[in-house]
């Protein structure tokens, strides 16, 4: 099966930062999404993360959908995740604005969930880490009843709605795609028994071992019982992504945002561990062993020797690539800026990609 290419954004915004720097990430992301469907990449995906200063200031992602929904016309556009646990979304409010959003882009919505995995984000939400994995399953639940039933009711733990109906509902029947961000092994099998597409989030795994977690996933699905209308196969992984017109110049533009990307996004996760220091860390489990890595030891040497990312000239880009797809997956999410690679570079990555790469992997 071909494997197919998206953009993925964080939309970070470095320091120091002046009052145009908000705004010149967003339009350069919307710039990049539209060269990107002429590329060829199928689909565009973002985060939705706060109080992530420099890292992410991608908080209010649906909105950014509608822009670029109206500038483009077969690009697909996903969640990658919308929070559902308390007190995040209300789920009622989350299905209305994907619902507008698959409405204003003519069906090209896909629905990517998750939980959360910071503490800067669970503590200033006031969210329990302990209660997150049954919240955003409840959470989802109710997204897919309201979007299916003419009439839709929820008397959960966490939420309560009387009968009423949603509007507007999706354009895409039964609904939207469903997907789900794994970060840790069990939640690999778990999107799989869920019947939900596989959004894995695993930071500076080469290949290879991404490949024995979707084998996790795959035997997941073999029990499926889907939380939605219908099982959505797909695994789909995330993977830091640079090409410039020669492996040299790919290092000098990449190696700063990549090394600072990777060890960033570890130390955010570690933190949890942190936070919760001296009680069960539950369905977080993995925020221990992250708090206690030496995240030194990532270097961009290491990223880019062990196929964690996709970085070079075109012909070491494909080469990598070609690792992912033996890895049986589906859907390369491309981070095409993790850090402070300038808007130029990228757009000339995303034009060498959708002209050496892309072509060779969809067949």
């Amino acid at each position: 099966m071909p494997m197919d290419f998206a953009l993925f954004y964080e939309i970070p915004v470095p320091r120091p930062w002046g009052p145009e720097s908000d705004h010149v990430a967003y339009k350069n992301t919307i710039e990049q999404a539209v060269h990107g469907e002429a590329a060829g990449f199928s689909s565009f995906w973002t985060v939705e993360h706060h109080f992530l200063d420099e890292y992410s200031h991608c908080s209010a992602p649906d909105a950014l959908y509608g822009a670029i929904a109206a500038r483009t016309s077969t690009l697909r556009i996903g969640h990658g995740v919308r929070l559902l646990p308390y007190p995040y979304n209300h789920p009622v409010r989350a299905a209305e604005a994907a619902a507008v959003v698959d409405l204003v882009s003519d069906g090209r919505l896909e629905f990517g969930t998750g939980r959360s995995s910071t503490r800067a984000e669970l503590e200033g939400f006031g969210a329990n880490p302990n209660l997150t994995r049954a919240q955003w399953e409840e959470g989802l639940r109710i997204v897919v009843d309201a979007w299916t039933s003419d009439t839709f009711e929820a008397d959960g733990p966490t939420w309560k709605v009387p009968p009423r109906r949603l509007h507007p509902k999706p354009l895409q029947q039964p609904h939207p795609p469903l997907w789900v961000a794994s970060t840790n092994p069990d939640s690999h099998v778990l999107a799989g028994e869920l019947g939900l597409g596989l959004l894995s989030f695993t930071i500076g795994v080469p290949p290879e071992e991404l490949s024995e977690r979707i084998k996790l996933f795959r035997d997941g699905q073999t029990r499926a019982i889907p939380i939605g209308k219908f099982v959505n196969p797909r695994a789909a992984t995330f993977t830091m992504v640079h090409c410039a017109e020669t492996d040299e110049q790919a290092f000098e533009e990449a190696a700063e945002s990549f090394e600072w990307y990777v060890r960033t996004a570890l130390w955010h996760i570690g933190t949890v561990a942190e936070w919760q220091a001296g009680k069960p860390l539950g369905t977080y489990d993995y925020a221990q062993m992250i708090s206690e890595l030496d995240l030194t030891l990532l270097t961009f040497e290491y990223l880019q020797e062990s196929g964690a990312c996709i970085v070079g000239g075109p012909e070491r880009c494909l080469e990598v690539a070609r690792r992912y797809d033996a890895a049986d997956c589906d859907l390369l999410l491309c981070l095409v800026n993790p850090y402070k690679i300038p808007h130029e570079s990228v757009m000339r990555s995303i034009s060498l990609l959708g002209e050496h790469v892309i072509p060779e992997l969809r067949g």
